[in-house]
C-alpha cells in the first residue's frame, strides 16, 4: 500500500496556489539564468571569469569609467557581488583601480590594458550569441519583445517601490 502525499497547501485553506511554471517573474527568472549560463560559456572557460564578473568587464567596456556603487545601480547587482567581482578582477589585472580624491572611500575602476583586450575580443562572439538567440523570433516579433521588454522595466521600477495591498 502506498501512502498519499497529503494536501497540505490546498486552495481552500491557504486561498489560491501559486503555478511557478505560469508565474511572470519565475518565468523571467528562469530565462535570464539559462541565457546567462549559456552566454558565459563564451567566457568563462577562456578567460575563467563569472558571469558577475563578466558584468563589470562589460559595463567598463561599455563606460569607461565607473564607481563599483554605478556599476551595481547600472547591472542591478548588489554591492557584495559588485565587491567581489572587482577583487578578483584587480587580483587578475583586468581592471584598475583609482582613488577618488574627492571621496576616499571610493574609487574609480576602469578596464586595465589586459581587461579591454579581453573585452574586445569577446565582444564579438557575445554580438553573436545575442543574434543567435533573436534568431527564433521573427522581426517583427523581436520589435515586439524590446517594446514589451522596455514596459516591464519601466513597470517594475515603479513597481519596486511600492508595498503591496492585501
Amino acid at each position: 500500500m502506498t501512502a498519499s502525499r497529503p494536501n497540505i497547501h490546498s486552495e481552500e485553506a491557504n486561498g489560491p496556489a501559486l503555478e511557478l511554471e505560469a508565474f511572470l517573474p519565475y518565468r523571467l527568472n528562469r530565462l535570464a539564468e539559462m541565457v546567462s549560463q549559456a552566454l558565459s560559456r563564451i567566457y568563462a572557460e577562456q578567460y575563467d571569469i563569472t558571469i558577475p564578473e563578466w558584468r563589470v568587464v562589460a559595463t567598463l567596456g561599455q563606460f569607461q569609467t565607473m564607481t563599483a556603487r554605478d556599476i551595481g545601480r547600472h547591472s542591478k547587482m548588489n554591492k557584495t557581488k559588485v565587491s567581489r567581482a572587482t577583487a578578483s578582477l584587480e587580483a587578475k589585472n583586468l581592471i584598475r583601480r583609482q582613488p577618488n580624491p574627492d571621496d576616499m572611500r571610493e574609487a574609480f575602476l576602469a578596464l586595465s590594458p589586459a581587461g579591454n583586450e579581453m573585452y574586445s575580443n569577446i565582444v564579438p562572439d557575445a554580438l553573436t550569441f545575442n543574434a543567435g538567440l533573436l534568431g527564433a523570433l521573427s522581426e517583427a516579433e523581436q520589435k515586439s519583445l524590446d517594446k514589451l521588454v522596455v514596459k516591464l522595466t519601466r513597470q517594475a521600477n515603479a513597481l519596486e517601490n511600492t508595498k503591496p495591498e492585501r
